[in-house]
C-alpha cells in the first residue's frame, strides 16, 4: 500500500480524483469507475487496508490514504499531500458517511452533531481545502454525494434528511460562488442501493413506543431491503462520470426509479401547497408598499 505520508511525489495519469469513503459502497465504485476511466486515484478511508486489492489492481494510479472526515487537521494534511504529490485535486468526491433512523425526539444532542460533523462540516472542510487549488487551474469539479433525502423528508430520517438538507443548501450555493472560475458542482441524490446504508452502516436511536408507528415503520422497511436494493452502486458511478463529462453538467442528479418519482412528487405536492395558499403568502405587506 502507498504510504500517505511519503514525500514522493507522481505523475498523475488522467484526472486527479480525491475520494472520501472508499471502503465500500458508493465511494469503491466511484475509485473504480474513475479508475476504469483512466484516471488517479487518492482512495481514502477510515481503515485503508480495505484498499489493499485497488492499490495491488492499479498500484501506479492508487493512493490508499487514513481520513476520518471528521477530524480537520487530517483534512488539511491530507489535501496538502495530494498537491504534494499530483500537484492538483481535479475532483473531490465527498461520500463519507451512513445512514441514520431516529424520531426528533428519539435523536440525541450527540448523535444529531455526529452526523452534522460527518456529513456537512466534513465535506465542507474539504471543499474549503481544495477550492484555492481549483481556482488556480481554473477547473475543477467537487461532487457532493447526497440523497433524495436532500429534498424530501421522511418519518424516522429526520437528522440524516438534515444534515442532507444541509449539504445541498451549501452546495448550492457553492456552485454559483465557483462557477465563474471553472469549477462545476454536482450534487448526487440517490434513492436505495445496494451499499451497507441498510445493513452495517446503519445507525439506530434508542427507541420510544409512542413513535412505533411512524418511526417503527421506517426502521422496518428500511432493514427489511438490506441486500436487495435495486440501485447498482457500479451504474451510479459510471452515471456520475458521464455528468460529469456531459457538455453541461447538472447542479443535482437523482439516481434509481424511488428517487426520480419520489422528488417529482415531492415538486408537485409543493406546488400545490404554494398555489392554494398564494393569497395568503402574498398578502402580508404595508398597504403602500408595491408589488
Amino acid at each position: 500500500m502507498s504510504s500517505p505520508d511519503s514525500a514522493q511525489s507522481s505523475t498523475a495519469v488522467g484526472r486527479v480524483w480525491l475520494i472520501t469513503g472508499t471502503s465500500s459502497g458508493f465511494g469503491r465504485a466511484i475509485a473504480e469507475a474513475a479508475l476504469a476511466a483512466g484516471d488517479t486515484v487518492v482512495a481514502t478511508a477510515r481503515r485503508p487496508e480495505t484498499l489493499d486489492d485497488l492499490v495491488a489492481a492499479y498500484p501506479d494510479r492508487v493512493r490508499a490514504v487514513r481520513l476520518d472526515v471528521t477530524d480537520n487537521a487530517r483534512i488539511a494534511a491530507v489535501v496538502a499531500e495530494v498537491l504534494l504529490w499530483y500537484g492538483r485535486v481535479d475532483v473531490l468526491v465527498n461520500n463519507a458517511g451512513h445512514g441514520q433512523v431516529g424520531a426528533v425526539e428519539e435523536t440525541t444532542d450527540r448523535e444529531l452533531r455526529d452526523l452534522m460533523d460527518l456529513h456537512l462540516h466534513g465535506p465542507a472542510a474539504l471543499t474549503r481545502a481544495v477550492l484555492p487549488g481549483m481556482r488556480k487551474q481554473g477547473s475543477g469539479a467537487v461532487v457532493q454525494i447526497s440523497s433524495f433525502g436532500g429534498q424530501v423528508a421522511y418519518p424516522g430520517f429526520s437528522a440524516y434528511c438534515a444534515t442532507k438538507f444541509a449539504l445541498e443548501g451549501l452546495s448550492e450555493a457553492l456552485a454559483a460562488e465557483v462557477a465563474p472560475h471553472g469549477i462545476k458542482v454536482l450534487i448526487v441524490e440517490p434513492g436505495a442501493f445496494r451499499t451497507e446504508f441498510s445493513g452495517a452502516g446503519l445507525h439506530q436511536s434508542a427507541e420510544l413506543p409512542a413513535y412505533a408507528e411512524t418511526v417503527g415503520q421506517t426502521r422496518q422497511f428500511i432493514t427489511s431491503i438490506d441486500g436487495t436494493q435495486p440501485g447498482d452502486p457500479a451504474r451510479a458511478a459510471e452515471a456520475i462520470v458521464a455528468a460529469l463529462d456531459g457538455d453541461k453538467t447538472p447542479l443535482r442528479l437523482p439516481l434509481g426509479n424511488d428517487a426520480y418519482d419520489g422528488l417529482l412528487a415531492h415538486l408537485d405536492a409543493v406546488r400545490e401547497e404554494l398555489t392554494a395558499w398564494e393569497s395568503v403568502a402574498r398578502d402580508v405587506g404595508f398597504p403602500d408598499a408595491s408589488a
